[in-house]
């Protein structure tokens, strides 16, 4: 993709799953997973200055999620609700006021995507955003489903690319993932499509503790629409 790229009130950033488990040195460390911070602070410092809507989704496991290989799953137990793990690392820049989803937090069912038993539709579409930015942790999973469930539902997707990275079980899953995703018909876009970031203002990071208090004295518990999948209900917003 060749054009370049301007940022506008219809537009929304998704920064998925980038918390601390999916680091280096996380329970489910990503391969240079901590490489998207400082990219993810480019964009996130570009939706701001554009007065764009800037959201995030974190995994927010129970410890008996079914997923975790004790329970009979794949993985190993990671982003534990109220742990350090699930946190997001203080690098990354979130604005205060980022919206933030949790996910797969019923036991009982897997959630990769970030529209998966989460209001994130609702709001998006409430607040008049047609196209999606996507970027975060990991392609073949949650950032995949995410793009794929923001295609189903009628949203323009462009996937940050150097702002991903891969888990890989297999060498050829991310790949293969931007396939998928392409075909289905999602854009690639990297920095340089976007307007030259070098007059725009730096983002300094919050204090550890701020951040942590924003995110805490804003939380808001809403009762999501009763949905066809499975037997999950309730999905949790922070701001």
């Amino acid at each position: 993709m060749e054009e370049e790229i301007r940022i506008n009130s219809k537009d929304a950033l998704i920064v998925a799953d980038v918390q601390k488990d999916f680091l280096p040195d996380g329970a489910l460390p990503v391969i240079g997973g901590d490489e998207v911070i400082p990219v993810l602070n480019d964009y996130i410092n570009m939706f701001k200055t554009a007065n764009a809507r800037i959201f995030a989704i974190r995994d927010w496991h129970p410890p008996n999620h079914m997923s975790f290989k004790p329970f009979g799953g794949s993985w190993p137990m990671h982003c534990l609700q109220n742990t350090e793990g699930a946190k997001f690392p203080f690098d990354l820049r979130l604005p205060e006021d980022v919206v933030v989803f949790s996910k797969a937090m019923d036991p009982q069912r897997e959630a990769y995507s970030g529209f998966d038993g989460t209001m994130l539709a609702e709001d998006l579409t409430k607040s008049g955003v047609t196209r999606i930015f996507v970027g975060g942790l990991t392609t073949d999973y949650c950032i995949r489903t995410t793009v794929l469930d923001g295609l189903a539902l009628g949203f323009s997707v462009i996937l940050l690319l150097d702002a991903t990275r891969g888990i890989n079980l297999k060498p050829e899953d991310s790949e293969k993932a931007i396939e998928q995703m392409q075909a289905k018909g999602a854009r690639i876009a990297t920095l340089k499509n976007f307007a030259d970031l070098s007059e725009m203002p730096v983002l300094q990071p919050a204090e550890e503790e701020t951040a942590e208090k924003t995110l805490a004295r804003a939380s808001v518990k809403k009762k999501a629409r009763l949905r066809s999948r499975g037997p999950y209900r309730q999905t949790k917003v922070e701001r």
